[in-house]
């Protein structure tokens, strides 16, 4: 039986919120939104959850469809080591030191290979993945090797740093958690 989702008008993480429990009650879904940061975020959901998303779009409102792949994607990776970058700086002090030390700490990971699977960036931390970050260079090289970057869609939006994204994905807070709650070991930098 197909489900169907209003979540017009309703603010991150909402809608995917209510996608996720339509998709746990089973059978085929269709979630209808009316922006593409909701659009994106089901997408990405649905598609950890091992479904085929399909996107069509009817004026200002987006229609997806989401149904039942043949087969799950691996989820152990999300089970691994997730950091969550809550700030541009590492520690308390010292400005200066801690743009030392977040970028020092940013290029041993680079080194450090299979040591982690997600890094989460909140707050004033989502400006180390922006236009202008210092530390650009070392994020894309851990996103070649398989790093999942993820960069909090509410925090971009309040530092007007939305367009200004250069690597990784936006997310919302629903994922946040759901790495988070989900992974073996998570470190708060």
């Amino acid at each position: 039986m197909q489900s169907h989702v209003d979540a017009r008008g309703l603010s991150c993480p909402q809608p995917v919120i209510l996608t996720r429990k339509a998709l746990e009650a089973g059978g085929p879904v269709t979630a209808v939104v009316d922006n593409e940061t909701a659009v994106e975020n089901i997408s990405r959901l649905a598609q950890g959850m091992g479904y085929d998303v399909e996107v069509e779009q009817h004026g200002n409102d987006y229609h997806i469809h989401i149904e039942k792949s043949a087969g799950r994607p691996d989820q152990e990776k999300y089970n691994q080591g997730v950091i969550l970058v809550t700030g541009q700086y590492m520690g308390r002090g010292d400005d200066a030191l801690g743009k030392v030390l977040m970028k020092s700490f940013l290029y041993t990971l680079t080194q450090m290979k299979d040591t982690v699977t997600t890094i989460i960036f909140i707050n004033s931390g989502v400006t180390l993945t922006s236009q202008g970050s210092e530390v650009l260079d070392h994020l894309l090289e851990l996103e070649q090797a398989g790093v999942e970057i993820l960069s909090c869609g509410t925090c971009l939006d309040f530092y007007q740093l939305k367009n200004k994204l250069l690597v990784g994905q936006v997310t919302n807070m629903y994922s946040i958690v759901e790495r988070v709650a989900a992974a073996d070991k998570v470190i708060t930098v």
